[in-house]
């Protein structure tokens, strides 16, 4: 039984054309980089330049974190059956959830929350980050988006914040981001750093992008890692060996200059 017609928003399929959000892909292909399109899908309005540039460097800086990660480990034992590369790939992106990707929606509602009280009662950058801060150590909730278990300082940050003051879109949520670890390192006693969840949360809130798709943006960029390392384990290695996923070596390539 039909449901009848219904409508979207997003794109339009005639013969011999395709419109995204009103603009003709073959016209968008080769003046937008695929950031922007994302951005375009999501937005319905073109970004400019700057916009694109930094959600370039938020898929890159995702890309890829080792073989260690759960999504990562998923995606080679299941390679490793025999299974093809969609299976091997939707079984990476399935492991992908709250505890492991989804750090990006959580940091930025607690960034969200800190904004909306700082412009909704007039109070400073630090009081704001400070009360949400404290409210969250005292009802024993994890503040995401600092820490990390390498890193103590997260060189994906650093270069995301500089990029996104050099763009132009460095505002009150990166500042707060910064305040909130300043408060944590006050009523906790440790410095934790923003690990790589934090920036992008940061970013995306200054873009105003919906905390429900951080982990779109998360899953987007990790799958070419994924597909890599997909690659690597069904050519390189014989099927249903056993993998001890701490004892990996790196024998790439040496460090080298772009």
């Amino acid at each position: 039984m039909s449901g009848g017609s219904w409508k979207t928003a997003i794109t339009k399929v005639e013969p011999n054309k395709l419109v995204v959000r009103g603009y003709r892909l073959d016209q968008l292909m080769g003046n937008l980089s695929f950031p922007q399109v994302i951005y375009l899908l999501i937005k319905g309005e073109l970004p400019t330049r700057n916009v694109g540039k930094i959600l370039d460097a938020i898929l890159v800086s995702s890309i890829d974190h080792g073989v260690t990660p759960p999504s990562c480990q998923a995606a080679v034992t299941v390679a490793s059956t025999g299974a093809p590369l969609n299976a091997a790939l939707a079984a990476g992106i399935l492991a992908i959830n709250e505890f492991h990707g989804g750090a990006i929606e959580k940091s930025m509602q607690v960034l969200e929350e800190a904004v909306d009280l700082m412009d909704r009662e007039r109070v400073s950058l630090q009081e704001a980050a400070e009360r949400v801060v404290r409210d969250y150590l005292e009802q024993n909730q994890k503040i995401m988006g600092y820490g990390h278990r390498i890193h103590t300082n997260d060189p994906r940050t650093v270069r995301l914040f500089n990029l996104a003051r050099e763009y132009g879109i460095s505002g009150k949520y990166i500042e707060m981001s910064e305040a909130i670890r300043g408060a944590l390192k006050k009523l906790r006693g440790k410095d934790l750093p923003i690990n790589v969840d934090g920036a992008i949360a940061a970013v995306l809130c200054e873009l105003n992008i919906p905390s429900e798709l951080a982990n779109a943006f998360f899953i987007i960029a990790r799958i070419p890692g994924l597909v890599a390392h997909i690659y690597e384990e069904i050519t390189r290695y014989q099927p249903m060996r056993r993998i001890d996923f701490s004892a990996v070596e790196y024998d790439g390539p040496e460090e080298r200059e772009i």
